[in-house]
């Protein structure tokens, strides 16, 4: 269940232990999909597979408790998990309440307009930050020195129509001026610019319409990406960065229709965003373990798929909530956002194991449960997946892939401790239908992850989270020490440390542990 075509998938679980108050885990919103592809020889896939992360909430996430799961970076196509997102926006609240209206419970509150603003004014609110990073591990370099600047603005006419424009840009020096990655990576990672959600609200009696650039969150479980299943991804940094950076927002029109407690949610996506995965030689690339002996090894250009109409992404989500419990059931189907890596192999002039990063046709269909018990909020979420496909050891194989069926579920248990402490307790697991013997992952993975958070004092928030893979072992260590000087001020640093076979979702990545510094600012 970690990332990569169900990366994680083979790998097993995954142990969170997380000390801190990152009020992320309390104020953000449900995560996404994951799943792993294999590849020849046992490289550790990203693609598809839970990713954990440990990052910020975006604006736009629904407020509920935390939950911690999620997908290893969904790379290629798969489920991805994602751990709890910290809390970077200073304007979250430590003591986050349960949700507390419809609008809360279904996530379409709009803030400030949901309070009523009739008036034509236009607000805006960003946020400016810089993260630093240096890899110590063999071989030692500098990886990353970006700073990210996020302006977004938004109103509305009358009492029925309202709009939001957000755009960021970022740049990293790092891909300018060093040698140590190759030109395709450099050009590729030293600046970008891009909209965030981007939209224009309508209502029309019982129905919200939505049409632009947008966050769909279906998930139930804060950070996890198990039945988020429509963001896209930015894989760039693996499943390290804050979560408002990994998530990737759709541009798609939607329904939503409200009738009792309960909550209809229609979707079309004509213009499908995928996975940033990235370029070949890029640290946190899908494919990183070498050839077997006596082969090289290329990468072909990535595949999208063609923008036609049989080519778009849609679906639709029921939710209601009774006696206290709040049950979702929907239906996607979509080109998956997470690419797969087909494989050939060339024999002549030179042996050669050539991939190409493709997209799959696949359809999906799952539900979420949750309830509060006083303290204690229970969460539990399933996806069942067709039309992926897993790459296996067998040279002889066209394309290197064969087609796999999946059902992923999990179920999480959030704990309110005394003095300021959070306890998150996950188990997951990615069942393998008609499971084929050369595929690199199990029948069954299964995972578990824990997070306990706490506060020291007023302005620090320290924090360690492990998570564990138990078939076969490996596992990412990540310490981290938070300070809040003022509001809407946070300086953090911390450590990322990878550990495991190669052919490993996280031991693929052992030489790329690292001590990072991030501060941000929101305004």
């Amino acid at each position: 269940m970690i990332t990569g075509r169900r990366g994680w998938v083979s790998c097993g679980g995954a142990l969170l232990i997380g000390w801190g108050v990152c009020v992320e885990a309390q104020n953000i919103t449900p995560g996404t999909p994951s799943s792993c592809s294999g590849r020849f020889p046992p490289v550790t896939c990203l693609e598809h597979g839970f990713s954990f992360n440990n990052g910020a909430a975006d604006e736009t996430t629904v407020l509920a408790p935390a939950s911690i799961v999620g997908k290893l970076a969904g790379e290629a196509a798969g489920s991805q998990v994602a751990l709890a997102p910290d809390p970077q926006d200073a304007s979250s609240d430590d003591d986050a309440p349960l949700p507390g209206s419809k609008d809360e419970l279904f996530g379409t509150e709009k803030g400030a307009d949901a309070q009523g603003q009739k008036s034509s004014a236009v607000s805006f609110r960003g946020f400016l930050e810089n993260r630093t990073a240096y890899t110590y591990a063999d071989p030692a370099h500098w990886s990353r020195a970006v700073t990210y600047v996020q302006l977004g603005a938004s109103g509305q006419s009358g009492d029925n129509l309202k709009w939001k424009v957000t755009a960021r840009a970022d740049v990293d020096p790092v891909y300018i001026w060093s040698n140590f990655y190759n030109e395709a990576v450099k050009q590729d990672q030293r600046a970008n610019f891009l909209f965030e959600e981007t939209y224009v609200d309508a209502s029309l009696g019982n129905w919200d319409l939505r049409i632009g650039r947008q966050q769909i969150v279906w998930g139930e479980v804060v950070g996890l990406f198990v039945a988020d299943v429509v963001s896209a991804q930015n894989q760039l940094e693996f499943i390290l960065p804050p979560f408002d950076i990994i998530r990737i927002p759709q541009w798609a029109a939607r329904g939503e229709y409200f009738f009792g407690d309960s909550h209809l949610e229609l979707i079309w996506i004509p213009y499908p965003t995928y996975n940033n995965i990235g370029k070949p030689g890029a640290d946190f690339y899908p494919v990183q373990t070498p050839p077997p002996a006596g082969y090289s090894q290329t990468f072909l250009g990535e595949v999208q798929p063609d923008r036609t109409l049989a080519n778009t992404n849609y679906g639709l989500r029921l939710s209601t909530l009774k006696s206290g419990w709040d049950v979702s059931a929907f239906y996607y189907s979509s080109e998956d956002a997470a690419p797969t890596f087909i494989r050939n192999v060339v024999q002549t002039p030179t042996p050669t194991v050539v991939y190409q990063p493709v997209h799959d046709r696949i359809w999906q269909v799952g539900g979420t449960l949750g309830k509060a018990f006083g303290s204690v909020v229970f969460h539990a979420e399933t996806v069942y997946t067709s039309g992926r496909e897993y790459e296996v050891t067998q040279l002889t194989q066209p394309n290197g892939v064969v087609p796999q069926n999946t059902l992923e579920y999990i179920v999480s248990v959030d704990f309110t401790l005394p003095k300021d402490l959070f306890l998150n307790v996950q188990l997951f697991q990615t069942i393998f239908f008609n499971h084929n013997p050369d595929l690199l992952y199990p029948a069954y993975g299964t995972g578990a992850s824990v997070l306990l958070r706490g506060k020291l004092g007023p302005k620090l928030e320290p924090e360690i989270l492990w998570i564990q893979g138990f078939n076969p072992s490996q596992n990412l260590i990540r310490p981290r020490l938070t300070w809040r000087p003022a509001t809407n001020w946070r300086a953090s640093v911390g450590v990322d440390i990878f550990n495991g076979p190669i052919t490993t979702q996280l031991g693929r990545f052992n030489d790329r542990d690292r001590v990072y510094a991030e501060v941000r600012f929101d305004f």
